[in-house]
């Protein structure tokens, strides 16, 4: 079984904070009845939707998206249920579940549960980022357009990025079970940029 964990980019989709400037523009620049064709322009942030963020998106000096190696994004990964969590993820909430050394760890919460922006997502707070960076995990995915939510300096950001994990953000896990997964997480092809939109989905092991 392969699941799509993506979101719907559209014009009315879920945003960031819902700011105005953040939602698609699609345009249909060219028409079938007058050019005989038809040509599509989209105009959106490049952390829209489901999307991995690079380390220049919060370190001025950081990498860039073309810098991620594709197989870290193309790899096995596991799925842990924290649908339990009201507010944060802590340290104490990710203590107890099967996470090792170079593993990618996706986080499924309420916020897979709720179609519009809620300013009270649930995020990964400052312990939780601490405590996966010393378990060493290579990636980390998030239900939420944000892995974290008003923290002072970007705390969570900065750990995981400079102890070299991958961020995703913006995931749909709703139908996904908590277990192991094979990922594909494919950003577009950009150059020098803090971030991409990205097509994720899910394949189950064979039984």
């Amino acid at each position: 079984m392969i699941y799509d964990i993506s979101m719907l980019i559209s014009e009315d989709m879920q945003v960031y904070k819902n700011k105005e400037n953040k939602k698609p523009k699609i345009d249909l620049v060219l028409k079938f009845d007058k050019d005989n064709c038809n040509e599509s322009s989209i105009n959106m942030n490049l952390h829209t939707g489901t999307h991995i963020d690079a380390p220049f998106h919060m370190i001025n000096n950081g990498d860039t998206l073309e810098s991620i190696p594709i197989d870290n994004l193309v790899r096995d990964c596991k799925v842990l249920d924290l649908t339990f969590v009201d507010d944060r993820i802590t340290k104490s909430d990710l203590e107890g579940n099967d996470i090792s050394k170079d593993d990618f760890i996706l986080l499924k919460t309420r916020n897979s549960f709720e179609e519009n922006f809620n300013y009270d997502f649930v995020y990964l707070e400052k312990s939780g980022a601490e405590y996966l960076s010393q378990k060493g995990i290579s990636g980390i995915g998030i239900d939420a357009l944000g892995i974290e939510r008003n923290q002072k300096n970007h705390e969570t950001h900065k750990i995981l990025f400079n102890n070299k994990i991958i961020i995703i953000e913006g995931l749909r896990l709703k139908k996904i079970e908590k277990g192991k997964y094979f990922m594909y997480a494919l950003p577009l092809k950009i150059e020098n940029v803090d971030g991409s939109p990205a097509r994720v989905v899910l394949k189950e092991f064979d039984k």
